[in-house]
C-alpha cells in the first residue's frame, strides 16, 4: 500500500510543532505531524508559560523586535483558538515584573537593561525600574527584602498545559493528522518529496518542518540544515491553591488562573528530566518567600523538570534547506511566547516555499559560523 502524501511534514508535536500545524492547516495545507508522543522528552509540558519581553534581545536587536511581535498578536492568536475549539487558554497581559533581592540587584537590571537599549537596531519599547513603594502599589504583599523591581506593560501569562491541549485540539478541528508513535529516524528526498522514515512506517511529504526541539541536533543534518543545542534542564515547584494575590507575573514567579503558585527559573546542565536537585528547589522556594512572605506556610504540590529547548547562544533558529529544497527547521526556548508567531507568520511562509529574508537574516544558523570566524 502506497503510503498516504502530505503537504507538509511537521516533525513534533510539542508548542512549536503544533502552533506551526495549526497555521499550515489554516493556510489550507495538508498536514501531518509525527511525534514520539507522551513519552517524549517534552518541553511543552514542563514550561512556566511566561509571554514575555522584556530582556530579550540582549545581544541580538531583533530578537527583541521578533518577541514584541508575538506578544502583541497574542490576543488575537488566543481568541481565534477559543473560537475554534471553545477553550480558553487564558492569556493575560498585565505586564510583568522582574523583582530584586538587593541594591546591588537592581543596579545590575538597570545596566543589563541599559545595555539592552542602547543596542543598535533594538525596538523601543518601554521597562520602568521601580523602587520599593512604586511595586507596593502594584503587588502590596511583597516583603520588605525586596528593593525594587524592573516593570514591562507588553508581559504577561497563559495557562501552561491548557495552552498544548487546545493548540492539539485545534489541529484536529482543522483535519490535521496527528502521528504519535512516529519518532523519526531518516529523512531522505527524492523526486521532489520527503521521506520520512518512522518504527511505524514511512510518511511521505512535498515540505518537511522540523519542530522537534532539541532532537533537531539529530535531524537538520538529514536535510542539510544544522541546529547546534545546548540542552538545560529546569525545575518548577508548584504550591496549592491560594486567595488571588499575584495579580502580575514574575519572571521567577506567577499565580495561574486556578490559583496556584509557580516557582521557576533554575538552569542546570542535567540533561535528565526523571531527576530533581532538592537544593534547587529549595533555592527557588526560599527566594519566593522573600519576594512575598506569605508564602512560608503554603503547601506544595507538585515539583517536577523538564529540559529545555536552548540553541548554543539563547537565540531562535530559522533556517531553510538549499540542498533540500521545501526542508525547514524552526528552534527555539521561547516557546509559549512565540507560539503567536509561529502560527500566524512563520506557518504562512512555510506554505509559500520559502522563509522571508527578514527572517533568516539574523536567525540562521549561519550567525555560528561567523562566531566561530570571530
Amino acid at each position: 500500500m502506497v503510503a498516504e502524501a502530505y503537504d507538509v511534514a511537521v516533525v513534533g508535536g510539542g508548542l512549536v510543532g503544533v502552533a506551526t500545524a495549526w497555521g499550515l492547516a489554516r493556510e489550507g495545507c495538508r498536514v501531518a505531524v509525527l511525534d514520539e508522543g507522551d513519552r517524549a522528552v517534552r518541553a511543552s509540558r514542563g514550561n512556566f508559560a511566561l509571554v514575555w519581553v522584556q530582556s530579550k534581545g540582549l545581544g541580538l536587536a531583533a530578537y527583541a523586535g521578533w518577541t514584541i511581535r508575538s506578544s502583541n498578536a497574542w490576543a488575537g492568536f488566543s481568541d481565534l483558538l477559543k473560537q475554534e475549539t471553545g477553550l480558553d487558554v487564558s492569556f493575560q497581559r498585565p505586564g510583568g515584573f522582574h523583582l530584586c533581592l538587593s541594591e546591588k540587584e537592581l543596579e545590575a537590571r538597570a545596566n543589563t537593561l541599559k545595555r539592552l537599549h542602547n543596542q543598535p537596531g533594538i525596538v523601543e519599547y518601554k521597562t520602568e525600574i521601580l523602587d520599593h513603594s512604586q511595586v507596593a502599589k502594584m503587588l502590596p504583599d511583597i516583603g520588605p527584602e525586596v528593593v525594587g523591581a524592573s516593570y514591562c506593560p507588553l508581559d504577561g501569562h497563559v495557562n501552561s498545559l491548557r495552552l498544548l491541549r487546545t493548540l492539539h485540539t485545534a489541529i484536529n478541528a482543522r483535519g490535521v493528522k496527528y502521528l504519535p508513535s512516529h519518532r523519526v529516524d531518516a529523512i531522505t528526498r527524492e523526486g521532489g518529496e520527503f521521506r520520512l522514515v518512522t518504527s511505524q512506517g514511512e510518511v511521505r511529504a512535498g515540505k518537511v518542518a522540523l519542530a522537534a526541539g532539541n532532537a533537531n541536533m539529530k535531524l537538520a543534518p538529514m536535510v542539510g540544515l544544522e541546529a547546534p543545542m545546548k540542552p538545560e534542564r529546569g525545575q518548577i515547584v508548584v504550591t496549592e491553591r491560594l486567595r488571588p494575590f499575584l495579580p502580575y507575573p514574575v519572571v521567577t514567579l506567577r499565580q495561574t488562573d486556578e490559583g496556584t503558585v509557580m516557582m521557576g527559573d533554575s538552569k542546570e546542565e542535567s540533561v535528565d528530566s526523571r531527576g530533581l536537585t532538592l537544593g534547587v528547589s529549595a533555592t527557588e522556594a526560599e527566594r519566593a518567600v522573600r519576594q512575598f512572605p506569605l508564602l512560608a506556610n503554603v503547601n506544595v504540590v507538585r515539583t517536577w523538570s523538564a529540559i529545555r529547548v536552548m540553541t548554543k547562544d539563547g537565540f531562535p533558529i530559522y533556517d531553510e534547506s538549499e540542498t533540500h529544497p521545501g526542508a525547514f527547521v524552526l528552534c527555539c526556548h521561547s516557546g509559549v511566547t512565540l507560539c503567536a508567531n509561529h502560527a500566524l507568520t512563520v506557518a504562512p511562509m512555510i506554505a509559500r516555499g520559502a522563509l522571508d529574508k527578514s527572517l533568516v537574516a539574523p536567525f540562521s544558523a549561519r550567525r555560528f559560523h561567523v562566531q566561530e570566524a570571530g
